[in-house]
């Protein structure tokens, strides 16, 4: 059994974003409803939030979205709940070390975790939020919700956001190199989009991020909480594990909802164009995401396909996410290895 020290016993709190719990219109009701009235989501005071929620969402979305899910479900269930189940038991049994998995949002809850690892006499928790890229919407909000379910008895450390990590991009870049065909013109790395107000609303110098000219290659004390710059620093570090040049590959930003100005170029408007440019055999990766889910099976999978091809794209390959893949498995153990000032595995990857 692993122990961070001889006096206590540690364990690990994977902290995934969530699924409803069925294809129900009211399950996906209550999920979306508990998900966009987050302050961290929805920055807006509460009765606001609450208006542009119930009065103009919800009546409608649900039913849109339960379509979706339902397009993707599997006879396991949630392919998110179900691949983020299996990341756990690969991580514990890398580990021999008691771990939980959650969901920020639906279940099993935040609170069902921290439960289940203090059954198990575990004083010290190690939360490892599954983002590679720090947002407010994913990562802070997620240590929110740990801070008030954690009871004074045990304490904990935080997993940070893991983009600058050898054993991420190296996960994803041999990931993505196995899976390209024998021909291809172009590799789009497709984010979840924010809107341009979380990135300044998290900017500590409240100065720097999109505010000055090249704010991402500048270097600042931004950068630490800046999404846009560590998803350019991501998608750096995965093309040069691949081999990539910079005309071999692109960035943008997917799943942008309202009317607010969210960072671009958006995805579905650069797969339409790319046709256009020549490139008609693409390959599209999601590195944002460690577990296949809603946005990477349906939105990219199906729509965005069909968005490519209809435009004069000929062939679309989508990379699966990281998921259980072995090397994965092996480096996120290694990344909770070192928060905990232990060695890492003798097979883990190492920065070439």
């Amino acid at each position: 059994m692993m122990q961070a020290d001889t006096h206590e016993k540690t364990g690990f709190l994977l902290i995934n974003l969530g699924t409803p719990d069925s294809t129900d219109v009211a399950d996906v009701r209550r999920y979306l409803g508990e998900f966009l009235m987050d302050p961290f989501v929805l920055s807006a005071p509460t009765l606001i939030r609450a208006l542009i929620v119930y009065g103009f969402i919800l009546p409608f979305r649900p039913h849109k979205s339960a379509e979706a899910y339902a397009s993707i479900w599997t006879e396991a269930g949630s392919p998110l709940l179900t691949g983020s189940q299996n990341l756990a038991r690969e991580v514990a049994a890398e580990l021999q070390a008691p771990v939980a998995l959650s969901m920020r949002y639906g279940q099993p809850s935040i609170k069902s975790g921290i439960d289940e690892l203090a059954a198990q006499g575990v004083a010290h928790v190690v939360v490892v939020p599954l983002y590679a890229q720090h947002a407010d919407s994913t990562v802070s909000t997620s240590l929110h919700a740990v801070e008030k379910a954690l009871p004074k008895s045990m304490r904990h450390s935080i997993l940070p956001p893991f983009y600058g990590a050898a054993e991420h991009s190296q996960a994803w870049g041999e990931l993505i190199k196995r899976n390209l065909p024998d021909h291809w013109d172009h590799l789009l790395l497709s984010y979840h989009g924010l809107p341009e107000q979380h990135l300044r609303k998290a900017d500590p110098t409240k100065s720097h991020c999109l505010q000055q000219d090249d704010c991402c290659n500048t270097p600042s004390p931004a950068h630490s909480t800046c999404y846009r710059h560590q998803v350019f620093a991501t998608s750096a570090n995965i093309a040069a594990h691949v081999g990539l040049t910079e005309d071999q590959y692109s960035v943008s930003f997917q799943s942008r909802l309202g009317p607010l100005p969210w960072l671009s170029p958006y995805t579905d408007q650069v797969l339409e164009a790319l046709p256009d440019q020549g490139v008609k055999h693409l390959v599209v990766a999601s590195p944002a995401f460690v577990v296949d889910n809603l946005e990477t099976l349906e939105e990219i999978g199906m729509q965005g396909r069909e968005t490519f091809l209809n435009a004069g794209g000929e062939t679309f390959n989508l990379v699966p996410c990281l998921n259980s893949d072995p090397l994965w498995v092996r480096g996120l153990a290694d990344l909770c290895r070192a928060r905990c000032g232990l060695e890492k595995s003798a097979a883990s990857p190492r920065t070439p």
